[in-house]
């Protein structure tokens, strides 16, 4: 993870001035390609659900997605280096901007053809343990007119789309940008993620 220090600091950076920013190539092409290995095959098992949404943990119309949720305290192989990068992104966030970070969460998603995830924001209504949103992208070969675009919605009425392809990371604050996922001509995999830190009056 020493190579991804520098890298490390200047999202620091960027999170601090603009509030977002983009990694291509995250991770090498082997371990992102195990991660889409296994996010498929889950897929195909029939081992994810329907997304929900908010606290109450609702259905809607508005999200489209399929998930399985990591297992913090057993990982699978796969799964391992993507979250030693997300806890050295953390550790970085701390050092450069002390916000104080205590943990992460991350799942897979799959939309199938045509889904979506309508226009939101991450951070849930009565909780502000949400501070920095991680999508990490698991599709090779991904072209424009495949669509599925991550919108991010900026500063000004501004807007800045991000294709999902394999190995690219996007971060922004959680509780500032909306966002949306745009309907895609074929299947979309990704990695949703969080870093959180702790809700006012929870013990450690």
């Amino acid at each position: 993870m020493d190579s991804l220090s520098s890298r490390f600091d200047a999202a620091a950076d960027a999170l601090a001035s603009v509030g977002w920013c983009v990694l291509p190539r995250l991770l090498p092409e082997e371990p992102t390609a195990a991660l889409a290995e296994e996010c498929a095959a889950m897929h195909a098992a029939h081992r994810m659900t329907p997304a929900r949404v908010g606290a109450a943990r609702a259905a809607t119309p508005l999200r489209g997605d399929h998930t399985r949720w990591f297992e913090m305290n057993a990982l699978s192989e796969a799964q391992r280096p993507f979250v030693r990068a997300l806890e050295a992104l953390r550790h970085a966030l701390n050092r450069s901007l002390m916000l104080g970070l205590v943990e992460s969460e991350a799942h897979y998603a799959v939309y199938a053809p045509g889904a979506r995830y309508a226009r939101h924001l991450d951070r849930l209504r009565h909780s502000a343990a949400r501070v920095v949103s991680a999508v990490y992208y698991l599709n090779e070969a991904w072209d424009p007119d495949d669509g599925g675009a991550l919108r991010l919605y900026l500063d000004e009425g501004r807007t800045h789309d991000v294709l999902p392809q394999a190995g690219t990371l996007v971060l922004f604050l959680s509780d500032r940008f909306e966002h949306e996922v745009l309907p895609a001509t074929r299947e979309r995999m990704s990695i949703a993620g969080w870093i959180r830190r702790r809700e006012p009056g929870v013990l450690p």
